[in-house]
């Protein structure tokens, strides 16, 4: 076996044990959330009984309350999981980094976890809002019938579009720290950073709406302007 054989083969079976250990994690995280489905089921369904008034949502198959439950455990457990999912990408990608970037992996690992359940949490009170946008859309001659399947369906993903969506500082820090760009470089171009921040809520929110597309924009843009003064403070230091 040739030297490049040997190396492709071990980075594979470094990623399948780093693979292994994540969805162990999920799996673990899965199990935790199914002890307390019912609590997470009622806070996701909340936003839908604050906008229609009705407090449970109807199933349409004989499996859709067991799909229901599952569904929440798996997304509570992957939310529990995400800082091990972290720490496995970057003990995968760690090998490949010099001694400047392995610096910065752990307190990045640390501000993308926070960051994405900030984003969940802000995911989730703009779900009410957009809600309300969709189900009123008709007017009062079309009567919204959700099944609780559907409703999940699209929930978790408006949800978890934030969360991802608030992760895209960590990926200028992470940039500005490899020497690709600097806070002059975003400073000159802020113009251009809005016009693609409010190009991606619009493609990111499913409810379409302006106020949420705002929900997520004006955070985005916040969070854009912390990473210029990250990049300009932190790194100099």
């Amino acid at each position: 076996m040739t030297v490049d054989r040997m190396a492709i083969r071990g980075h594979l079976e470094e990623l399948r044990s780093r693979l292994f250990k994540a969805v162990i994690a999920v799996t673990v995280g899965t199990v935790v959330a199914f002890f307390f489905h019912e609590r997470l089921l009622e806070l996701i369904v909340e936003p839908y009984s604050l906008s229609v008034g009705e407090e449970a949502l109807p199933f349409f198959k004989v499996t859709d309350a067991f799909s229901a439950v599952m569904r929440m455990s798996l997304f509570g457990g992957m939310v529990l999981a995400s800082p091990v999912i972290l720490y496995q990408l970057w003990r995968f990608v760690a090998p490949a980094l010099s001694k400047r970037e392995k610096r910065w992996a752990y307190p990045l690992s640390g501000v993308f976890a926070l960051l994405f359940v900030l984003g969940v949490l802000v995911g989730y009170i703009a779900l009410e809002r957009g809600l309300v946008f969709l189900l009123d859309f008709g007017g009062e001659s079309l009567q919204p019938l959700i099944g609780i399947d559907a409703y999940l369906k699209f929930a978790t993903r408006f949800i978890l579009a934030f969360g991802i969506a608030f992760e895209f500082p960590v990926f200028l820090f992470a940039a500005a720290a490899m020497g690709f760009l600097t806070s002059k470089t975003l400073r000159s171009n802020r113009r251009w950073a809005v016009i693609i921040i409010l190009m991606a809520a619009a493609v990111i929110t499913p409810s379409g709406d302006p106020m949420t597309l705002l929900m997520l924009a004006g955070p985005l843009y916040l969070l854009f302007e912390l990473s210029i003064l990250a990049i300009r403070f932190i790194l100099r230091k």
